[in-house]
């Protein structure tokens, strides 16, 4: 499969619980006792469709092509207060960072943020009441008891938003990749076009004393990504839940540094005006290229942010990029 196949971030799927068992009608008869009260167990619960957080999973890959999950229906109560057995709940396991919505109203249900996890999707229906508990001194033997509660059958979508501490945010080849692919183990598809990277890559970036943090290479945005052009909007949802935005410039860039920097916020902000409360720190990439007079006098007409000029290839001022992310996430 295609790099771009493997990574699912949106399924919607139509999720049934199970329906609750019935309750007994049943009275108590036995060799030695013909006419015995009510002992009808209660029916078991239906089963519930379970979302469930998994540090193992970074994908809804496996979910693509479930459009239908059907939770077991609960037993029935039986005689001598039995209950019936409970329905099977149907646990799906979904990356962190996972939303759940209704897909009728679009209302957020909850999002899964933590390993283990679990909430519950859809309820499975009540099972009934047997008929011993409607034994009164009005009515001892009760020859009725309440049938399980139906279960739910609901359109759901579940959107996955990429949890990392630091967000690369940067036109395409503007070296998001391959930072990624030096400062920690991820080896994400680097090459001299546009779009090299066409799913958010994560990476572990070790630091001092034994410290790490999760850096994602989002996918290049373009001018006219918050209105829905190029692969932008599609992936801009995932910069919403990382802590620190990076930008990166090339230092090669057709424009200034700050009118490109102005561009790529602009973008984000149409798209979301929250993301501009979160820290920027921007990273001028490729500046092997310049000499320290050049770079000097680059600097003097940066945007009013945290700013270093860095080379990957050449591991260019790494270490001291990841001192100012580690400042901006420890806040």
């Amino acid at each position: 499969m295609s790099q771009g196949s493997n990574f699912v971030d949106y399924v919607k799927i139509c999720c049934r619980s199970g329906k609750g068992g019935a309750g007994s009608a049943h009275l108590h008869r036995d060799i030695l006792t013909s006419m015995g009260g009510p002992d009808g167990g209660d029916g078991g619960r239906g089963g519930h469709i379970i979302v469930k957080g998994s540090i193992h999973i970074w994908t809804l890959l496996h979910l693509k092509y479930r459009k239908h999950i059907i939770a077991e229906d609960g037993g029935a109560g039986g005689s001598s207060h039995k209950s019936g057995k409970q329905g099977k709940d149907e646990i799906l396991e979904v990356p962190l960072g996972t939303i759940a919505k209704d897909a009728e109203t679009g209302e957020v249900l909850f999002e899964i943020t933590k390993d283990g996890e679990t909430r519950i999707l859809t309820a499975g229906g009540r099972g009934g009441l047997g008929n011993a508990h409607f034994k009164n001194a009005v009515q001892q033997t009760p020859r009725f008891a309440q049938p399980g509660e139906q279960g739910q059958e609901v359109w759901n979508i579940l959107e996955l938003k990429v949890l990392a501490d630091v967000g690369l945010v940067g036109f395409p080849n503007a070296g998001k990749s391959t930072l990624l692919s030096v400062v920690s183990a991820a080896k994400p598809e680097i090459a001299d076009y546009p779009f090299t990277t066409i799913v958010p890559n994560l990476g572990i970036v070790s630091y001092r004393g034994g410290k790490s943090f999760v850096m994602a290479d989002i996918p290049g945005i373009i001018e006219g990504a918050s209105k829905g052009k190029g692969l932008g909007y599609r992936f801009l949802r995932h910069i919403e839940r990382n802590s620190v935005l990076l930008f990166m410039v090339p230092a090669d860039t057709s424009r200034s540094i700050k009118e490109e920097y102005a561009i790529l916020k602009s973008e984000l902000e149409s798209y979301n005006p929250e993301l501009m409360q979160k820290p920027h720190v921007l990273a001028i990439t490729k500046s092997d290229m310049l000499d320290e007079e050049l770079m000097e006098e680059m600097k003097q007409d940066l945007p009013n942010i945290p700013s270093i000029f860095i080379s990957s290839v050449a591991e260019k001022n790494i270490l001291e990029l990841k001192d100012m992310l580690w400042k901006e996430i420890e806040g």
